[in-house]
């Protein structure tokens, strides 16, 4: 057994050192050949890191909407729309308002935490620099609430709301804009006519376009100037009716809030409790001046669309494999043709079918080998250049450069077979005499 072992290790080597040598005589030829290969495995493992970069920023974002929250939101009926394009002079009313909390938290159990928020547009001033911001009034447990931490200083307190205190934390965007080269906190900003004081930063935050992120394309809104007051500060302020003004008329709307983020104890129930809500807001609102968004429901259509997007992208690249493997099985087919002295003369010395097998699927699965082995390299390096370049989040998965130089040597092997065999069926007196 030994002995039979170590002859079939030696033909094996030499088969391998037979087939090196043969395409070593064709280098152009074996280089064009593998090029296909090397393209299929490298758009593989590129696309693939692309599309899991994207799906993933995209349930990054959702994330910070928070898994166990519910978000409603005011928005403007189209037909008050059209009344308010008709009378300047005309008040609307519309959205979320206090009763619409205290209904939720009093007849929905696993309702846990409550952030109301009014939203102002507003320019916000340090001494002559202006910026057109939103000045968002809220409350002091909102950044846990949102995943919206604090950079440095402080958020504003449950005192500060008690008492009204003009103080304001800056978001990141803003305070750099407003204060690029000396330190905000403890400066003052101006809104209209009162004066607020700093008291903390927030960390950068983009807000997630919840349509986009939900198809899982990655997409966001640009990141907004914020202010963040207290909503008692809010109320006392702006009043009861917010004045938008436009060229030539004004806009008077009467919006209690413009957004509530309810929280649920468990991540099981948020789908249950956001259907009671739906319900509920149904039943107390004559005009669908609301929206509701489920950023667990989303994250969950976000991985299904990520499933299908690999897939997509995944079938696209296998095509290229395919054309590869063509490819070999062209060039094979030629390399049988050219070669058929050779293998009669091999046959006549005493080599057996398999033999003849072996060195051809051997050739075929060197070409495809080292197609796959360069693909790997190339497309391991490109979602890098992507990054660099174009700022976008790619990630490689272990699996994919795994799968796709495994998929590459079977082609190697499945196209490589009807050339094998083909060769190995020749009549060895008929080869000997092939001119």
């Amino acid at each position: 057994m030994q002995v039979r072992s170590s002859v079939n290790a030696s033909k094996f080597r030499r088969s391998i050192r037979l087939g090196l040598r043969s395409l070593w005589l064709h280098r152009l030829r074996s280089l064009l050949t593998v090029l296909g290969i090397v393209f299929g495995v490298c758009s593989v493992i590129a696309m693939l890191a692309i599309g899991e970069g994207a799906s993933h920023k995209a349930q990054e974002l959702i994330k910070k909407l928070g898994s166990q929250n519910i978000i409603l939101r005011s928005i403007k009926p189209p037909e008050e729309q059209k009344v308010s394009n008709n009378q300047n002079n005309y008040v609307l009313d519309y959205g979320l308002k206090y009763e619409d909390i205290a209904r939720i938290q009093g007849t929905i159990p696993g309702v846990t935490t409550i952030v109301p928020a009014r939203v102002m547009r507003e320019y916000v001033w340090n001494i002559t620099r202006r910026v057109d911001a939103e000045v968002v009034g809220t409350v002091p447990w909102y950044p846990t609430m949102r995943n919206h931490r604090v950079s440095r200083g402080r958020f504003f307190t449950e005192t500060d709301q008690n008492h009204a205190e003009n103080v304001c934390v800056l978001g990141e965007r803003l305070s750099r804009d407003l204060f690029p080269i000396e330190e905000p906190l403890g400066q003052t900003v101006r809104v209209g006519e009162q004066y607020y004081r700093v008291v903390g930063v927030m960390e950068p935050f983009v807000t997630p376009d919840a349509d986009a992120s939900a198809s899982g394309a990655g997409s966001s809104q640009p990141a907004v100037d914020r202010m963040f007051i207290p909503l008692e500060t809010a109320k006392r302020r702006y009043g009861e009716i917010l004045f938008k003004r436009r060229s030539g008329s004004f806009e008077q709307e009467r919006v209690a809030l413009h957004e509530v983020t309810v929280k649920v104890d468990r991540t099981e129930r948020v789908v249950p409790v956001s259907l009671a809500i739906k319900d509920l807001m149904e039943r107390n609102h004559k005009k669908k001046d609301y929206d509701i968004v489920v950023p667990l429901e989303q994250l969950k259509q976000a991985e299904e669309t990520k499933k299908i997007f690999n897939i997509v992208l995944g079938s696209i690249a296998a095509i290229s494999l395919v054309v590869g493997g063509i490819g070999i099985m062209n060039i094979m087919l030629a390399t049988v043709t050219e070669r058929t002295r050779e293998i009669g003369i091999r046959r006549a010395l005493g080599a057996k079918r398999g033999d003849i097998v072996t060195q051809f699927l051997i050739e075929a699965v060197i070409l495809s080998g080292a197609g796959g082995a360069l693909g790997v390299l190339l497309g391991v390096a490109i979602p890098f250049v992507v990054t660099a370049t174009a700022g976008m989040k790619t990630i490689i998965t272990l699996w994919s450069p795994l799968a796709a130089f495994t998929i590459s040597a079977l082609v190697g092997v499945v196209f490589g077979l009807y050339p094998a065999f083909r060769a190995a069926k020749m009549d060895p007196v008929e080869a000997l005499r092939h001119e």
